[in-house]
């Protein structure tokens, strides 16, 4: 098996250090509990770092007035505990703070074994709480880039776009292909690692709410369910007639261009005249021709929708980069 130590990982091992060092150097009680807070911070999304650490800070300092309620005025006996927990964690729950209920249990045990709560003790814990977050927060603020990444897997994706097309063209043009078809169930796993991937990066930026490799892999999940519906129409196909042949070298050249660029309504446009020029045709003869020429031009059909699909994909910085334009 793989050995594999992850940035997320490092990232916690080297906070969860200097987060104890630091409380240990300033003489706080505890001090081991600043670790475990940078720990439970640390997440794989900035935003999810900030809520969390925003959670566990709310219900620490909630901890420390319902503990003096409780311990002060009825006493510190592990009943009382209990009790109090019956009235904390609800208070937790409705300030929606509920990732911060068992740390700011830690803060609770740690009064109850102080058997008092002085003036010391509360600016003790709340120090072993501003360390552990703070801490964490800073060490989550670097994220790396997931461009590469998501470039990866744009490139993929239609790399395996094209094997389909082409594909579909053989068939059109002989009635036969040795194809396995792995390319459709990898093209489904790879749409939806890398949408979950992209909206992973928009949660890494605190002020943009939108990512257009999320918008763009969106864009080819739809188009993908047509290919899934179109390639059964491809295979029924049992006659060759012009109008395959015809419709075969369209989808050839549009293969041909599934790369940086938006020339959907060039392939609009040839698509409109071809329908023209199948209008123009002999009529079927057989039932046999009907019933393939259906077919084809349900096909033509669909095509257009996964054009159209396409053409209504908008970026912003992105078209001039170059980055994720395509077919």
């Amino acid at each position: 098996m793989k050995y594999k130590i992850g940035y997320r990982t490092v990232k916690t091992a080297l906070g969860t250090a200097i987060s104890i060092l630091i409380a240990q150097q300033l003489g706080l009680d505890n001090f081991a509990s600043a670790g475990i807070l940078t720990i439970l911070c640390i997440k794989v999304t900035k935003r999810k770092s900030l809520r969390a650490s925003w959670d566990r800070f709310l219900a620490c300092v909630l901890a420390m007035p319902f503990s003096v309620l409780f311990f002060e005025v009825i006493g510190y006996h592990p009943i009382v505990i209990g009790i109090m927990l019956l009235f904390f964690i609800p208070t937790v729950v409705m300030f929606k703070a509920n990732d911060g209920i068992v740390t700011s249990s830690v803060i609770i045990l740690h009064i109850y074994m102080a058997n008092a709560l002085t003036l010391d003790l509360f600016l003790n814990e709340l120090g072993v709480i501003i360390i552990g977050i703070g801490v964490a927060l800073i060490i989550n603020v670097y994220m790396p880039s997931a461009d590469h990444r998501l470039k990866q897997y744009q490139t993929r994706i239609e790399e395996n776009f094209k094997v389909i097309f082409c594909e579909m063209v053989l068939f059109l043009r002989t009635e036969e292909s040795k194809w396995t078809g792995k390319e459709i169930t990898e093209t489904a796993t790879l749409l939806e690692e890398a949408r979950s991937f992209a909206f992973r990066d928009v949660e890494n930026h605190f002020l943009r709410e939108e990512n257009d490799y999320f918008h763009y892999f969106r864009m080819r999940e739809k188009q993908f369910e047509i290919l899934e519906r179109v390639l059964p129409i491809v295979t029924s196909l049992t006659v060759t007639l012009p109008q395959g042949k015809i419709i075969a070298e369209f989808l050839e050249e549009l293969s041909e261009n599934i790369k940086p660029g938006n020339t959907a309504h060039i392939y609009l446009e040839k698509l409109r005249e071809m329908k023209k020029e199948f209008e123009e045709m002999e009529l079927p003869k057989t039932r046999k021709e009907f019933e393939v020429r259906a077919a084809l031009l349900q096909l033509v059909k669909e095509m257009n929708d996964y054009l159209i699909i396409k053409r209504s994909f908008k970026t912003s910085k992105w078209n001039k980069t170059g980055k994720i334009e395509a077919n």
